[in-house]
């Protein structure tokens, strides 16, 4: 009797695991599906709520495991700023993110240019286009990965014009032409790039719940070497659907004002 629980807790155990690292699904031209909504693995905590329990939002408490609050930036963009980028960052602060402005981040405040100025966005998979969705400040990018280059006829924009290709089962995804309307990131990062900015990003789904970004950015005008950004992993969220979290400016309008007031250090 003990021989047969025994097996049967194997074979359960064994189950699990095989549930657990589900492969990634593919579409019918055999590449892997990256459609979903994609997210850090639970809500973002911020130090106000600090005393609440852990959410995953739209689907109760954070999974075990999972940390509560998105990994810490530890390498950023501007770390690599030439001396006269640096003496340009001294004169900006809060008050001059243009996020506040209801612009786009050029590529994301948490190292995933897919969250914009969130931590939420969706893709959609088609045979010729990747369709990338932000939640908050809601945008998008289309990436045809049918072969074609680099529109000639786009305007410079906040979040770049892109083309991709599969390298295996690895989306590479190629964007230039940008504005300098925005910074990198958001909450008050001085974080500016110049129209220069080429941005290389690899999107690789490891299984049915967990996709790895890479990134490498480049801009000759403010940096002295390219960023190769952290890599982040992304996870697949309980819900199917991104929310339109408008910014209309007239809710950051106060922080606007506050943020024109605070004495950095200044006597």
């Amino acid at each position: 009797m003990k021989r047969a629980s025994l097996v049967a807790a194997l074979v359960l155990f064994a189950a699990s695991i095989a549930i657990a690292q589900e492969p990634a699904p593919r579409t019918a031209d055999g590449h892997p599906d990256l459609s979903g909504v994609w997210w850090p693995g639970s809500d973002l905590r911020v130090p106000p709520l600090a005393s609440a329990a852990p959410s995953a939002g739209r689907g109760g408490p954070a999974p075990a495991g999972r940390p509560a609050t998105p990994p810490q930036r530890r390498e950023r963009f501007e770390n690599n700023y030439t001396d006269a980028a640096k003496a340009r960052a001294k004169t900006l602060s809060d008050k001059d993110d243009p996020a506040l402005r209801c612009q786009h981040a050029a590529f994301g405040t948490l190292n995933v240019s897919l969250y914009n100025t969130g931590f939420v966005g969706q893709i959609l998979q088609t045979p010729k286009f990747v369709v990338m969705l932000s939640e908050t400040n809601p945008s998008f990018r289309l990436v045809p990965t049918d072969g074609r280059a680099h529109r000639e006829e786009q305007p410079p924009s906040s979040r770049g014009d892109s083309v991709g290709h599969w390298e295996g089962d690895t989306l590479v995804v190629d964007t230039t032409n940008f504005s300098e309307m925005n910074w990198m990131h958001a909450e008050g990062e001085v974080s500016f790039h110049s129209d220069a900015m080429h941005v290389v990003e690899r999107y690789h789904r490891l299984d049915k719940d967990t996709m790895e970004v890479e990134a490498t950015i480049d801009d000759p005008k403010v940096l002295t070497k390219a960023w190769v950004v952290p890599k982040q992993t992304l996870k697949l969220a309980p819900f199917d659907q991104i929310l339109a979290l408008d910014c209309t400016g007239v809710e950051s309008a106060a922080l606007m004002e506050a943020a024109s007031k605070i004495n950095y250090g200044k006597k």
